[in-house]
């Protein structure tokens, strides 16, 4: 897999801003296929910063269901992986920058 196509996204929450500043923790979006290797070598490539650990978890897709003029229509959200980036100490990422 290259590199390129294991972030997808940052995640910009409150509990995630909360983590960036207390703990240089960083949440992102990875491919499925992903690894934990993989998921460290994108990050130190793409930001330049030490990765001191990674943590992963699979969200399951969900049914969503909305009301319509056409009528109730049910639909699934994919199911998708977010990783936990934890950054070594004295270094941070700039997710808010343009880049």
């Amino acid at each position: 897999m290259k590199l390129s196509d294991v972030i997808i996204k940052p995640i910009l929450s409150e509990k995630a801003n909360k983590q960036a500043e207390k703990m240089n923790r960083y949440t992102f979006v990875v491919d499925r296929k992903a690894n934990k290797l993989e998921i460290k070598k994108a990050v130190e490539m793409f930001y330049g910063v030490q990765v001191a650990d990674v943590n992963t978890w699979v969200m399951p897709s969900k049914q969503k269901a909305r009301y319509t003029k056409a009528g109730f229509i049910v639909g699934r959200k994919p199911a998708k992986k977010k990783a936990l980036v934890t950054v070594a100490e004295g270094e941070s990422i700039d997710l808010y920058s343009a880049s």
